[in-house]
């Protein structure tokens, strides 16, 4: 279990860096698909934000859902975390259309859809309590995956940490730590 002081580090980190990017333009280092240089994308651009109403929107859900998962899953806090952030980030990369993607929603979209199904999967009473009460408060976030005529709103991120989340809670059924790869 990782402690829920880390949570906060983590989200004073996401602020320590969007106050650095008013300074120094470091929101160009998100996920630009297919560039060599978009890769790096990867693993930053869940750090970067196009605005502080941005990282606003993106702070209490995400907060709220890491919380959740590290208090109901605490042996699979970071494997969730690592794997929402990699593959989500890869699949943008590979499928996402020609832009920059920058943003912590994909990870949020993956945290619910890891929570969702998970609970499901596990078939125990706290687990699908959980799903349906993590589906009820951010059930609206369904029509994110889809194209939107804000064209500056990364819909890919949000499918692909979707599906991110999907694919390890399956890889993570029945009780593993670790991802079978």
């Amino acid at each position: 279990m990782i402690q829920h002081k880390y949570i906060l580090q983590l989200v004073v980190l996401l602020y320590a860096v969007y106050f650095i990017g008013l300074f120094i333009p470091i929101a160009k280092f998100g996920i630009v698909p297919r560039t060599t240089h978009g890769l790096i994308g990867i693993f930053t651009a869940p750090f970067l934000h196009s605005g502080i109403r941005h990282l606003l929107s993106n702070t209490v859900p995400l907060i709220t859902l890491l919380i959740i998962l590290n208090t109901v899953y605490p042996t699979k806090t970071v494997a969730v975390f690592l794997f929402i952030t990699i593959t989500g980030g890869l699949l943008v990369w590979i499928f996402g259309r020609n832009a920059n993607h920058i943003g912590a929603s994909g990870l949020i979209y993956g945290l619910v859809a890891f929570l969702v199904v998970n609970g499901i999967l596990e078939k125990k009473y706290i687990p699908i309590f959980i799903s349906i009460a993590v589906g009820a408060v951010y059930g609206g976030l369904l029509w994110g995956i889809f194209p939107s005529v804000r064209s500056y709103i990364s819909w890919e991120g949000h499918l692909f940490g979707a599906v991110a989340g999907v694919l390890i809670a399956f890889l993570l059924k029945n009780g593993k730590t670790n991802i079978p790869l």
